[in-house]
């Protein structure tokens, strides 16, 4: 359900205005209700087999028998295992993992492969000769209008400097000196303007994400993605947020701050079009509201609801309406109407003619669709609001992500679903062992009555007494023990959660479960079993990837090329998911990163290894997060050079002479001499060796000494 808070930014909505101070009967949109109406039935008829396959995954989930289950009088048991939920909470478990690794989203902003009106890299060496410089090749590492390079919706032209922002100084002097491309000499300094504004425009969206409580909204739809195979968020969309502040009088002064807001949708009350096999194909989307009189009076601050109307629907009394599935949602099913009022969320496409008819003013540059995509509320058989999608480009705010992609049906497979008659095994196979015990673990007691005096309660306890009349002793009452036959039932069980765990991709060991022989009792080897493990919910990580992150990064990033007026933060970018890289087991992957670093410290391999990209992975393997522990190459090459002006000192006073090498283990004279015996001029390890080389032989660097400057700004 939709926040009382939430705000729609439309500077550019065209609405059906309400300027009347009393409201009559809606004449001018009365064909506007039967529209949406119509569409909504269409969808909820549609949908009712969904509704079928996610009550019965619910009914699982919780430890619950339908109706369709029906027992006889000689089951006594009424067990039911919960493997279901155990599934379900680990496949939960995983989404959520992949959503928040190292305590950040997945999501990254990159230039295109080929910017489109900025260069991706330009240059400026310091040291070459003027002479070899000649005329540069790059006018504007930003083109100029007209020079063919079209900039897309949203990317920007403005200069290099306003790109850099506090480097702009340091620029001026050597702005017309700027070369396209990155710098090949070890002298070079390199900067990356469509690179900046890529770093610039993640940050911003990481901090609204935070802002916007993002978390607890996706944690809900990973939750339902992995239990009815669908999760749905809506957004993103403005909120008025409220900060804590107090003036100098200690007056609480609090600040209002307009930040883009998500939220998760049920899928319960999201209704798609029917023939839509996804959010992208869908024509029209409805969701469904249920609010109560406050959260129906606020919507009255929004922009261009109407609130007469509002006000006339409150005055009518609430008309909410419980769907069948809701009483098997809820575990207290009242039999009293619900104190609440139905309101429809209508997006999608609408009649252009429809929208004149009914007062909506179409700008000249659309007059000519015949269809435009439109936001409408009803609720009581009264229009609330009616506007033109403000967005741009117009698409419905809605995010549909599946855990298993069936192509052919809008709504996806879930965890419940794929183990629904594996399921259903098992419970039946459990409670035929419960029985069986039962049974015995008793004695099955036969009287023979003509040996016995009438009239006699034959209910058994210890010391009970019968009274025989006849016959021999002890043939009156005879006791029978029932085969136990449990184990063979218990091995049918086992086999049915093995079958689970094949039907569900998610293996027993992966969520706790002891008892795991072989290969499985050493530490390697449950790393490889949690790696092969991980392959079997590749899919799905990338269906998150896919279908949830990035619309949702792509969202945020519209969002910020509309309504953001900084523009070092715009330009040819992309929205880019990362979570398929988080998916690999962290012990594996930290294995794999070390083994890696080993091999690539050889100084014949070092060259070709990108170190710091290495670093920052096994920073995320030990979900730390990389930007606050790791440095770019600037910040390492100053860094270096502080260790060297620090370690010079220190070796100083320990007698170190001016050409040692701290850095030298060879025991060859570059390094400082540790506790031991001190060896004699002449010897191997005699610093004063240096002093004595040929003439031939250059000698040792001093610590500290100065190398050619090189730099790289990033």
């Amino acid at each position: 359900m939709m926040a009382e808070d939430e705000i729609m930014i439309e500077d550019d909505a065209i609405a059906l205005e309400d300027t009347d101070d009393t409201v009559t009967e809606d004449v001018d949109v009365s064909n506007i209700i039967p529209f949406v109406i119509e569409r909504y039935k269409r969808a909820e008829d549609y949908r009712y087999q969904d509704e079928e396959r996610w009550l019965r995954a619910y009914r699982n989930y919780r430890g619950l028998y339908g109706p369709d289950v029906q027992f006889t009088e000689a089951e006594k048991s009424r067990v039911f295992i919960k493997v279901t939920k155990t599934k379900t909470l680990a496949a939960y478990g995983q989404i959520v993992d992949v959503l928040f690794a190292n305590n950040k989203f997945p999501l990254s902003i990159e230039p295109t492969e080929l910017p489109e009106g900025v260069v991706e890299d330009v240059h400026f060496d310091p040291q070459e000769p003027e002479e070899l410089r000649g005329e540069t090749s790059l006018s504007s590492p930003y083109g100029f209008p007209g020079d063919g390079n079209d900039l897309p919706p949203g990317a920007t032209s403005q200069s290099l400097l306003e790109k850099l922002g506090p480097l702009a100084n340091k620029l001026e002097p050597i702005e017309d000196k700027l070369k396209e491309g990155p710098g090949q000499t070890p002298t070079a300094i390199d900067f990356s303007p469509a690179m900046i504004a890529a770093k610039k425009m993640e940050k911003k969206i990481h901090d609204q994400l935070e802002e916007s409580g993002a978390n607890k909204n996706l944690r809900s739809s990973a939750f339902e993605m992995a239990l009815f195979g669908t999760g749905i968020m809506k957004g993103p969309f403005a909120t008025d947020k409220e900060y804590a502040n107090w003036n100098e009088g200690g007056e609480y002064s609090p600040m209002f701050k307009t930040v883009p807001q998500v939220s998760h949708v049920s899928v319960w009350n999201f209704y798609p079009d029917p023939d839509a096999n996804n959010i992208d194909e869908a024509q029209f989307v409805i969701e469904r509201h249920k609010m109560s009189r406050s959260q129906l009076r606020n919507l009255r601050k929004r922009p261009y609801f109407r609130s007469q109307v509002i006000d006339e629907v409150i005055s009518f009394g609430e008309n909410y309406d419980k769907k069948y599935w809701e009483d098997d949602l809820s575990d207290y099913a009242p039999e009293h109407g619900i104190d609440r009022f139905e309101v429809l969320e209508y997006w999608g496409m609408c009649d252009t003619d429809m929208l004149e008819e009914n007062g909506v003013v179409i700008p000249d540059e659309l007059t000519e669709f015949d269809e435009l995509q439109a936001n409408i509320w009803i609720c009581n058989g009264k229009l609330l609001r009616m506007v033109l999608n403000p967005f741009k480009p117009a698409t419905i705010p809605y995010v549909a992500a599946p855990y298993e992609l069936n192509p052919y049906s809008f709504f996806g497979v879930g965890i419940a679903e794929n183990m629904d008659d594996t399921q259903t095994l098992m419970n039946g196979f459990m409670r035929m062992a419960v029985d069986n015990a039962v049974l015995s673990g008793n004695l099955i007691v036969e009287v023979d009555e003509t040996n016995l005096v009438p009239g006699q309660d034959l209910s058994l306890y210890p010391g009970k007494v019968f009274r025989r009349q006849g016959g021999a002793p002890g043939q009156a009452i005879f006791g029978t023990k029932f085969p136990n036959v449990s184990s063979e039932n218990m091995m049918l069980f086992d086999k049915a959660r093995q079958l689970s765990d094949e039907s569900t991709g998610l293996p027993s060991f992966a969520h706790g479960q002891t008892g795991i022989t072989g290969v499985g009792r050493t530490a390697s080897g449950i790393s490889m079993l949690m790696g092969a493990a991980s392959g079997s919910i590749k899919t799905v990580i990338k269906n998150v990837d896919d279908y949830l992150l990035r619309p949702l990064g792509e969202g945020f990033f519209r969002f910020n090329m509309q309504f953001d007026f900084d523009s070092s933060i715009k330009g040819d970018l992309e929205v880019k998911a990362r979570g398929t890289e988080s998916l690999m087991a962290n012990e594996v992957r930290s294995q794999r990163l070390m083994q890696f670093l080993s091999i690539a410290s050889n100084p014949a391999l070092a060259p070709f290894a990108k170190f710091q990209y290495v670093i920052r992975e096994i920073a995320k393997s030990l979900d730390l997060d990389p930007d606050k522990v790791t440095n770019n190459m600037s910040e390492a090459a100053l860094q270096a050079e502080m260790m060297k002006q620090f370690q010079a000192p220190a070796q100083d006073e320990q007698g170190a002479p001016a050409g040692a090498d701290a850095m030298d283990t060879s025991g060859a004279g570059g390094a400082t001499i540790g506790v031991g015996q001190a060896p004699v001029p002449g010897e191997q390890g005699f610093s004063g060796n240096a002093q004595q080389q040929g003439p031939n032989t250059q000698p040792t660097q001093a610590v500290g000494q100065q190398q050619p400057p090189v730099a790289s700004v990033q």
